[in-house]
């Protein structure tokens, strides 16, 4: 299958293609696999992230609708809203970030971010999944402003064809090289179903493995169900001819902990192991607990010799210096 993403509006907003690394030392230390690694960290938009490519879609979206005003919601610490953040100012357009919680008494990480780049933010309390951004784009669009929505994040049909395009990066880059699982922190769905429809599109064997990250269940459809409907419609928007269903979607759910952003032993032995071995900072939400879950598929042996496993980075670094 080959897809035609030359229709679909787009603004450059990173450096691409991302480094494709080895690590030798980490994967020595467990004793597995080979271990690789795509490092979104690097996309160079706000101190990089894979959202950096969802919001090239996402954002010539908008330019092509006339939008002045971005809207998006998270975390307080959400990466999605500091690359948002970032995007936005170097558009020229205004950002508003919902966000999760309440105001700190000093903004640390990438709540700081946020506010350097000059982002309107919007405190929600319990509400960190744009329950309250209907009520937001009405009144800016009663104040003159012509609002776009950027979903949850980034995770719409558009976000995930980012996506699907990146999978292409990928297969360019490897030549000779093949994979047999490609592993990553799985929490709104874009990156997921997007990796699911570029194995379609390209023919690969890979199995595309997704980390859950947060056990949070967001409306009436399980999380898997979601991904599914996504990487179907993203498949109908690219015009490609193909289905998925539930045997499709790898989704490891046994990594949850305490819940979402809750650090714990896990996610604490990822971030030092590979910060020791390879020089390379994971964070404490989504890296860090989807390497954590990798650590722990090598020594269940579920990944073993002979595999060939690709951990994606998708950034993250400054929740390291939150509280």
């Amino acid at each position: 299958m080959i897809m035609n993403l030359q229709q679909f509006a787009k603004v450059s907003l990173g450096f691409f293609p991302t480094p494709l690394v080895e690590l030798p030392r980490l994967s020595k230390a467990l004793g597995g696999p080979k271990i690789f690694m795509k490092r979104d960290d690097q996309t160079g938009l706000a101190l990089g992230g894979n959202k950096t490519r969802k919001l090239e879609y996402l954002l010539g979206d908008a330019i092509k609708q006339g939008s002045d005003a971005i809207i998006t919601a998270g975390a307080a610490q959400s990466n999605h809203c500091r690359q948002t953040a970032a995007a936005a100012a170097k558009l020229g357009m205004a950002c508003h970030l919902v966000l999760g919680g309440e105001e700190p008494a000093q903004p640390t990480g990438n709540l700081l971010l946020d506010r350097i780049f000059g982002s309107h933010i919007h405190w929600a309390g319990d509400h960190r999944k744009g329950e309250d951004i209907l009520e937001l784009y009405d009144r800016l669009k009663a104040c003159g402003k012509n609002p776009y929505h950027v979903p949850y994040g980034g995770s719409n049909e558009l976000g995930a064809l980012a996506f699907a395009e990146a999978a292409k990066e990928l297969d360019e880059q490897c030549h000779d090289l093949s994979f047999t699982h490609i592993i990553f922190a799985s929490s709104s769905g874009g990156t997921h179903a997007g990796l699911m429809l570029g194995k379609q599109a390209y023919g690969k064997t890979h199995q595309v493995v997704g980390i859950r990250i947060d056990k949070e269940e967001t409306g009436e459809m399980s999380f898997d169900r979601q991904v599914l409907s996504l990487a179907n419609r993203a498949a109908t928007l690219a015009g490609l001819n193909h289905e998925f269903g539930a045997e499709d979607i790898i989704l490891n759910e046994h990594y949850l902990g305490a819940g979402y952003g809750v650090m714990g032993a896990l996610e604490e032995e990822a971030i030092a192991i590979t910060a020791r071995t390879e020089g390379i900072l994971l964070d404490p939400v989504y890296t860090g607990r989807a390497m954590g879950g990798l650590f722990d598929m090598v020594r269940s042996g579920e990944l073993v010799q002979g595999d060939r496993v690709l951990f994606w980075h998708t950034g993250g670094t400054p929740a390291l210096f939150a509280d």
